[in-house]
């Protein structure tokens, strides 16, 4: 398969960095030289310093012989350039481009004709992960699966967690009950758990789990999942009225926003959040809208010190979940070594989006976990899977764990002496260098 990614951002760059380790024959394509260069340096592929939307280079990535265009720029209108030499000149059947303005976005003629197929909006794709931990607000991610059969939840372990200081064996027999952890991210380390493994405080661990199992599962580990009723978003920018519009006729949501005519914006186009014009770094604001009331505060501004800085305050004055939005990957670690439960990134989330469009073989989808350092895959049993007819106990793979099976509408965490099927859908936590093991495993 060749893939010609338009952008060498740090989208394309973590999609760059994905699509290596899957022996795929890549190419990225930008202007910026200092991009290319880092690309060149650290991952084995082929640059091309070059417009976007220039046919020339298209022609010297050879685009006639492509399968797939991932158009991934800051510009929108050189994303749909390129999708549309790709289609019009090289004839590349399938074209994919990150848009941001609506206008473009929503026009389903422009991107039909065009021939984008989809189109990743990344203020839309947060709005949908804040959608998504705000249903489960002791998590800090979350990931849907299979129209949400099954939930891949991320939290961190709170001090109250049985699961302290004890081996995951241990606690499976004490508790006599099937659960399992896919992943743990401890400090910079992040890494698939055996049953041997310890958990400790401060440990962020990712747990699948049926949504009607959700509640057990949290009595389980010794949380108390409280529901949110009111919320704070700090920016009322494309992402903070996005948010609102999906989440106004559930929750009490106050936004506040420093610019007058965005006010405007958000007072005409939402009917239920209470808007109000002011700046959200002053501690007198927030405490005059009764900020220590709120269920959760998400700061979503374009400005990242701002949105740590302010979510750090929140959680000072009494919020009990913070989400906070930052665009430098460089931030992300930090602001959760400082204590801000859920960190997003638009780059990170657009690219893990992308990934999965991005498919092979009987790999139906790809999503990047935990900051990007792990995988959960998505995948059939082939017909002529080593899998078949085999154990969970004797077919795990290395540095990589089955987290669900999925027959039909039925969804089983397994244990070790379930049985494979043919055509059976596996949830597989992975970390990246496993992932052609894991491929190779489904065929």
């Amino acid at each position: 398969m060749r893939v010609i990614i338009v952008g060498a951002g740090e989208v394309g760059y973590q999609i760059s960095k994905f699509l290596s380790l899957e022996s795929l024959d890549v190419v990225v394509i930008d202007k910026d030289r200092n991009k290319t260069a880092r690309i060149s340096e650290e991952i084995d592929i082929a640059v091309i310093d070059g417009e976007g939307g220039s046919p020339s280079a298209l022609r010297e990535a050879e685009a006639d012989s492509a399968d797939i265009l991932l158009a991934v720029t800051d510009q929108d209108e050189t994303n749909m350039i390129a999708c549309l030499l790709a289609k019009a000149m090289f004839g590349i059947p399938r074209k994919i481009a990150r848009i941001r303005n609506p206008d473009y976005f929503l026009n389903e003629h422009l991107l039909k004709t065009l021939g984008i197929d989809p189109a990743i909006n990344p203020e839309l794709e947060i709005a949908s992960a804040v959608v998504r931990i705000l249903e489960v607000p002791f998590a800090s991610e979350i990931e849907d699966f299979e129209n949400g059969l099954v939930k891949v939840i991320g939290f961190k372990i709170p001090e109250t967690s049985p699961l302290i200081a004890k081996t995951l064996k241990k606690f499976g027999t004490e508790t006599g009950r099937k659960f399992l952890i896919g992943l743990i991210v401890r400090d910079e380390r992040t890494f698939v758990p055996s049953g041997d493994d310890t958990i400790k405080l401060g440990d962020i661990i990712y747990v699948p789990v049926r949504p009607d199992e959700l509640p057990e599962a949290t009595a389980l580990l010794g949380i108390t999942m409280s529901p949110v009723k009111k919320v704070m978003i700090l920016g009322g920018g494309r992402t903070g009225y996005y948010i609102a519009s999906r989440i106004e006729s559930r929750y009490d949501v106050k936004i506040i926003e420093k610019n007058e005519e965005q006010c405007k914006f958000l007072s005409k186009n939402l009917s239920r959040s209470l808007i109000l014009h002011a700046d959200g770094t002053e501690q007198k604001i927030l405490l005059e809208e009764n900020i220590g009331d709120m269920d959760a505060f998400i700061a979503v501004s374009n400005n990242d010190e701002l949105n740590i800085m302010v979510s750090l305050l929140a959680k000072k004055l009494g919020v009990h979940k913070t989400i906070t939005l930052v665009n430098k990957t460089d931030y992300i670690s930090l602001a959760h070594s400082l204590g801000i439960q859920s960190v997003l990134s638009p780059r990170l989330i657009t690219a893990g989006t992308i990934l999965r469009y991005v498919r092979r073989g009987d790999i139906l989808s790809l999503t990047a976990i935990a900051d990007a350092k792990a995988e959960i895959l998505e995948g059939r049993i082939g017909k002529t899977s080593p899998l078949i007819g085999k154990t969970l106990q004797k077919a795990q793979p290395k540095d990589s764990i089955i987290g669900a099976i999925i027959r039909g509408d039925q969804v089983t965490i397994p244990s070790g002496q379930d049985v494979f099927q043919k055509e059976d859908k596996l949830i597989i936590f992975t970390l990246r260098e496993s992932i052609k093991q894991v491929e190779k495993m489904l065929r």
